[in-house]
């Protein structure tokens, strides 16, 4: 018994990170699907948030909004499962080597992009469903995919393009994901160190400022890379079979040849709405969460982790 219970406790607290980190993940892409489908619907040239939101409603309906919830569930089931638990377990393997002290930026940078790439790499073929299932009404009813769910648009994908094409958009995924993870993750954490040692604020203070500065660090690195992935995931053969794009590299020289540096960050105030409260409900329910064993707030995340840099 005593063994049991010694292997139990042995195994926990290495699996802890990662289903902690996937549960926050799908709670919070329940509070901030509608806004991720906004962001989509702008990239593919629906017009300004506004437009895209009034159409929506008069033609689809409120529950257009949602659609894609499986896939993005999915997606975080398995990208951010893997993304959050993979930054844990490297930052606390990291402080451990600095003897618990304070892990530098670069550090902390370092941990975000390996654990970003590895959860993007894992969670793609959600991430390619998901795109497709919140695109698909834009296309016109002969090109139109009608995906039931997340499961329905991978078994399709398989069949119809093969294995591989589950990767189909893999690269930009990966950067975008290695971008965003270390904008919001590297700056939260270094935010949430000046907000409590430099003004002394409150927990709700600290954490609604923390994600503020986090989500626009992150969107502004990782935006770039996210509308390549958009156009490469949605995109379809011609009536030859030719596709738009032969890469990601060509998609990125085609839309800066059209529409200059500034198109890649289009829909850039409706991206940082949604990955400010991402990163604010994302970190908040990782600590929070009781079922696996939470004990706070976001910002207790950063008290436990660096314990050491708190002021004497």
């Amino acid at each position: 018994m005593g063994e049991e219970k010694a292997k139990s406790r042995g195994v926990w607290p290495s699996v802890k990170p990662f289903v902690n980190g996937g549960l926050s993940g799908m709670s919070a892409t329940c509070v901030i699907q509608p806004i991720d489908m906004i962001k989509v619907r702008i990239q593919l040239g629906q017009g300004s948030a506004v437009q895209v939101t009034k159409t929506m409603l008069q033609n689809e309906g409120i529950k257009a909004f949602y659609k894609g919830l499986s896939a993005g569930l999915l997606r975080q089931a398995t990208y951010t499962t893997a993304r959050l638990g993979s930054f844990r377990v490297l930052t606390s393997r990291a402080v451990a080597a600095n003897d618990g002290k304070q892990l530098p930026l670069y550090q902390k940078a370092l941990c975000g992009l390996t654990a970003g790439a590895i959860g993007a790499t894992i969670g793609s073929p959600a991430d390619l469903a998901l795109i497709r299932m919140q695109a698909d009404a834009t296309l016109p009813a002969a090109q139109r995919r009608n995906y039931k769910n997340a499961f329905h648009a991978l078994y399709r994908i398989v069949a119809d393009e093969g294995v591989l094409s589950l990767w189909k958009g893999a690269g930009p995924t990966v950067v975008r994901a290695m971008a965003l993870n270390m904008g919001m993750l590297a700056s939260y954490d270094q935010s949430v160190e000046f907000f409590r040692d430099s003004f002394g604020l409150g927990e709700a203070s600290i954490v609604v400022g923390a994600s503020a500065v986090s989500g626009f660090f992150a969107s502004a690195f990782s935006l770039p890379f996210d509308y390549v992935k958009t156009q490469i995931q949605k995109m379809q053969p011609d009536a030859s079979g030719k596709y738009p794009y032969t890469s990601s590299l060509d998609c990125a020289m085609k839309t800066l040849k059209s529409g200059g540096p500034l198109k890649f960050y289009t829909g850039f105030p409706v991206y940082c709405v949604r990955i400010a409260p991402h990163v604010m409900v994302n970190l908040d329910l990782l600590e929070s969460n009781p079922e696996v064993g939470g004990r706070g707030r976001a910002v207790n995340l950063i008290s436990r982790w660096w314990k050491s840099s708190s002021k004497v």
